[in-house]
């Protein structure tokens, strides 16, 4: 992460850092792929200038994006976390109710089992990355959409 005043300087430091990273992988007989790169300005400013830099890995552009997923958490430029949120809210919903559906009073999956698919396939769900995005609870709608979420699997 740079932190520069203008988006001339956040282009330039970006270009600079990434020259060194690929002349350290020239070095080290490393081939980053260009195509599976993006660039994201994270900033809670609200700028009147450009917000688009040219950031370029091996003489490429890389595209600039407004959210990104990494190693499983959806960070977009504001880092609110709304995408991710909705993301596991949603899936953790369908989730619920494909167990909603095999369990049934007279027939289906015990009460038992239920808890264990619940504590070992939604329960980490929800939790995953929990440190980075935990302060995005505290907008009272992601924490709804979270809730509701527990409810239904209680």
């Amino acid at each position: 992460m740079i932190r520069a005043e203008s988006i001339g300087e956040v282009e330039n430091n970006a270009n600079i850092e990434m020259d060194k990273i690929a002349n350290w992988a020239r070095d080290n007989k490393i081939k980053f792929n260009e195509e599976k790169s993006k660039v994201m300005l994270l900033t809670r400013r609200k700028r009147k200038e450009q917000k688009k830099v040219a950031v370029y890995l091996n003489n490429k552009a890389i595209p600039q994006v407004q959210k990104l997923k990494y190693l499983g958490i959806i960070f977009d430029y504001k880092l609110t976390f709304r995408d991710h949120i909705n993301y596991i809210a949603e899936k953790c919903t369908k989730l619920t109710f494909t167990l909603a559906k095999s369990a049934k009073i007279n027939w289906g999956l015990g009460h038992k089992t239920l808890k264990t698919i619940y504590i070992g396939e939604i329960l980490p769900l929800l939790l995953y990355g929990a440190p980075l995005w935990i302060r995005a609870m505290e907008t009272g709608k992601y924490k709804n959409k979270v809730s509701r979420v527990q409810r239904l699997t209680l």
